[in-house]
């Protein structure tokens, strides 16, 4: 889309419609893109809402992601050994998860609580936000939780799930739950501690048992058993390709460059650093603050 149309509103607009977690909010948000361009709606309409904006996602995956980081992070670490024969580039991605997970344990070591660090660092802020709501009974298992008229919403403790849909699709209980949670407990009632109604895959125990297992080293090449194959396997040919041979991976249409692990600036807007107005930098400022100064030395 930056390719085609360019504006910091826009943008932001299409990241506040992939962030709804509700179709009707979804949709309100939509409008209003559309109001900044129609011709840029169009194209974002045509992409499934149910690849790119979270109200339209399942909640199969507790994620509140959503972006590709973790493949771009993995690929990053990768990149020594993707010019390698088959043989060493598994070698090499063999003994960098062996080192990963060596790395991972001394810190699940350090660790104590019910959740992860980052999990519990997410968590604090839902936390903070609940604080500014109130819980309403109805007697049956349902609550009405609102802060305004407006933003209200309709919490079900059994389904653990709110109209939000923020718990759904993440896997913690959302501002609205956790306000849900507390007045339950206040009132005396049996409820689990706000940080049990998380999901497990969050929890520090889920996490150490996903790295329990570790990878065995391996003998070198002078150690392997000999092969009882009659034949020689010969390697295809080889035709030598034309230009230095490209060691990144293939990136896609859409996805920006980078260049050292940094993303590009292209299409970002210069502020000059003097009068922090955007179009020019410090460098070849001419006075355009206002003040009457010409920059300069």
């Amino acid at each position: 889309m930056k390719k085609q149309w360019k504006g910091k509103d826009l943008s932001n607009q299409l990241w506040e419609c992939g962030r709804a977690t509700t179709v009707n909010h979804f949709n309100r948000v939509m409008d209003e893109f559309k109001k900044i361009n129609e011709e840029a709606h169009a194209w974002v309409f045509n992409i499934p809402a149910n690849t790119w904006a979270k109200s339209h996602f399942s909640g199969r995956a507790h994620t509140d992601c959503l972006l590709n980081n973790l493949c771009e992070v993995f690929n990053s670490k990768l990149d020594e050994g993707m010019d390698k024969p088959i043989i060493t580039c598994l070698e090499y991605i063999r003994e960098y998860l062996m080192k990963r997970l060596c790395v991972v344990q001394k810190e699940i070591d350090k660790c104590e609580g019910l959740l992860t660090p980052t999990a519990t660092t997410l968590f604090e802020k839902i936390k903070t936000d609940a604080s500014k709501y109130v819980a309403k009974y109805n007697g049956a298992g349902k609550y009405q939780v609102a802060s305004t008229w407006q933003d209200q919403y309709v919490i079900n403790l059994n389904d653990q799930s709110c109209s939000c849909r923020f718990w759904e699709i993440t896997g913690f209980p959302c501002r609205h739950a956790v306000c849900t949670i507390w007045d339950k407990i206040e009132n005396g009632e049996n409820a689990p501690h706000v940080d049990e109604w998380v999901h497990p895959c969050y929890t520090l125990s889920t996490w150490k048992a996903m790295y329990f297992n570790k990878i065995d080293p391996l003998n070198g090449r002078t150690m392997w058993p000999k092969s009882d194959c009659p034949f020689t396997l010969l390697p295809p040919k080889h035709k030598t390709q034309v230009g230095r041979p490209k060691k990144k991976r293939r990136r896609g249409v859409d996805e920006p460059n980078s260049q050292a692990g940094r993303l590009s600036r292209k299409y970002l807007a210069v502020t000059c650093s003097k009068y922090h107005n955007k179009g020019h930098n410090s460098r070849t400022c001419k006075g355009q603050g206002g003040s009457g100064e010409v920059g300069g030395g």
